[in-house]
């Protein structure tokens, strides 16, 4: 019988993020998978599988393939992707790259606000369900924004500039 719960969260997304999750599952599908079956061969042809390090490490390889598999097409499922292109850049949304002032250190950020999926703080790319990322939605240029960080202080942000993220 099906769980009749709450529906699947949606998987707010850009195009770039859906392309890039569905470039990586045909590689784990296509290429990965062949890979890991002719590991698996080559272990086994090595005789005793108890003692066979080789064939342990590739069965390990191949559920985590098969499990990364399963992550994305779940995923893909409830994916919902926004079109960055009739985007407003009035508002702040997922799509959008905004320009932020941080008001206590000074200094100009810049950040792609996107769907959790697609989240790399690293590249400057922030989920839409981050501290940041869900205080800026719907914000404006010229809004000052205070966020409580995980560490519970507060953060004043103001908006320079809100433009539409430019997918690569």
């Amino acid at each position: 019988m099906a769980d009749m719960g709450a529906p699947a969260k949606k998987n707010i997304m850009t195009y770039a993020g859906l392309k890039k999750l569905e470039d990586e599952l045909n590689d784990l599908k296509v290429n990965k998978r062949k890979a890991i079956s002719e590991k698996i061969k080559e272990a086994r042809e090595q005789g005793d599988l108890s003692e066979n390090a080789e064939y342990d490490a590739a069965k390990d390889e191949q559920r985590d393939i098969e499990a990364r598999i399963e992550q994305i097409e779940k995923i893909l499922k409830n994916a919902e992707v926004v079109a960055e292109d009739e985007m407003s850049t009035t508002d702040i949304n997922v799509g959008c790259t905004v320009r932020l002032y941080d008001v206590e250190f000074e200094e100009e950020l810049e950040f792609a606000i996107v769907g959790s999926t697609e989240a790399n703080s690293l590249n400057g790319m922030i989920s839409n369900e981050s501290p940041v990322g869900s205080a800026l939605l719907g914000k404006r240029v010229g809004d000052v924004v205070a966020v409580e960080l995980a560490n519970g202080e507060i953060s004043h942000y103001k908006i320079l500039e809100i433009t539409r993220t430019k997918n690569n």
